[in-house]
């Protein structure tokens, strides 16, 4: 029996407010509009930012049904489109790529216009949403949420991929490996030789360093306040680790003094204007550059020395991993399904989605990497 034009009822994790558990609730999916898709999610994985929108430090409005990183099958579309048709396994795009706007014509870009990350209205591209959930309007979570058995996206925020793919495992290049390793291949494009810095071992810090070994880094220095993510950092490529809270000194000094005018490339994976800070320290006083990947907290502004930029440092951001979505996704699959990188390392749990919670408890704790829920 086809569900196409039809109302979908199903399970999602509805976060009414912050700081609360999800809860999961019978919702109602509406059919897709012009130009959308909807889509049968297969796996998501839980992912920091989704937990930042949780804690306040990514400011959404509620209620909302989040998930941003995940794997699925069109269940049917929407008039007019015409790059997806139904069962097709598909990756949603929380960076969409409409092709059109300034940012998708330029090489250099990938941040789309047509993101809803920056002021986020979480509504479909009409005002609108595809969520109900006893009677109230429930909102999007950058174009995707993954956090349901089915979900609307816009056409130009997913894409195809191959249908061999493993959804539990490929799920991660939605969101947190190609985020890490496009910031060391992409944005800092990171040369053979060179020396990099990473501060946070998560999911991405990890696939960051992964990037800055496949790109060559004689030296990967892994950079976290939980020595028990050392042993993993490790075993993807980092060739030392350093706990900042096992020195008296700065973290900056420390890989001064590790280097002799800081590193070639240097990391922030966390989301901490300190540590912000201290990564762009940390690189080379005049040709060092320093990335921010993790994403800021609400409300706060950064203080620091002009002159560490002066000197020639640059300081630039990474969303995505700098990958045009539509273009770059279907490769990065394909490269997987060719072995050229891991993903199994970065999965620490596979949970049922009823057990959403649990993974975010373990993420809060610290003995996760990446929890991937399956439906």
């Amino acid at each position: 029996m086809s569900t196409a034009g039809k109302v979908i009822k199903c399970k999602a994790a509805v976060l009414w407010e912050a700081n609360k558990p999800f809860s999961i609730e019978d919702v109602e999916v509406a059919p897709p509009k012009a130009h959308e898709v909807r889509i049968k999610i297969l796996a998501t994985g839980i992912c920091r930012s989704d937990d930042h929108v949780v804690t306040g430090s990514l400011v959404m409005p509620f209620p909302i049904i989040l998930g941003h990183e995940a794997a699925g099958v069109v269940e049917s579309v929407g008039e007019g489109v015409t790059s997806l048709k139904p069962g097709d396994k598909v990756i949603p795009l929380f960076v969409p790529q409409c092709g059109e706007c300034s940012t998708c014509l330029n090489s250099k870009g990938n941040m789309c216009i047509k993101n809803d990350i920056g002021a986020a209205a979480g509504l479909m591209a009409d005002g609108t949403t595809r969520f109900t959930c006893k009677g109230k309007p429930i909102h999007h979570f950058i174009g995707t949420s993954t956090f349901t058995e089915y979900t609307v996206v816009h056409e130009t925020a997913a894409v195809k991929i191959d249908s061999a793919a493993p959804p539990e495992k490929i799920c991660l290049i939605g969101c947190g490996f190609s985020t890490g390793y496009g910031a060391a291949l992409q944005t800092a494009k990171v040369e053979a030789g060179s020396t990099c810095a990473v501060f946070g071992l998560g999911g991405v810090g990890l696939s960051v360093i992964m990037g800055c070994k496949a790109a060559g880094a004689s030296r990967i220095i892994a950079v976290d306040i939980n020595s028990d993510k050392f042993a993993k950092a490790k075993e993807l490529g980092a060739t030392d680790c350093i706990n900042p809270k096992d020195h008296k000194e700065p973290i900056h000094k420390v890989l001064i003094g590790m280097t002799g005018y800081g590193v070639d490339y240097s990391f922030e994976v966390i989301g901490r204007i300190e540590t912000m800070v201290a990564a762009l320290a940390s690189c080379h006083y005049n040709y060092g550059v320093s990335v921010i990947v993790g994403v800021p907290p609400a409300a706060q502004n950064i203080t620091f020395d002009p002159m560490l930029l002066f000197s020639g440092r640059t300081w630039k951001g990474s969303v995505f991993g700098g990958w045009k979505s539509k273009d770059s996704v279907p490769k990065l699959v394909a490269d997987y399904m060719k072995k050229k990188f891991v993903l199994d390392p970065l999965i620490t749990h596979t949970l049922p989605f009823s057990k959403i919670n649990e993974g975010f408890d373990l993420l809060r704790a610290g003995k996760s990497i990446r929890s991937v829920l399956t439906f």
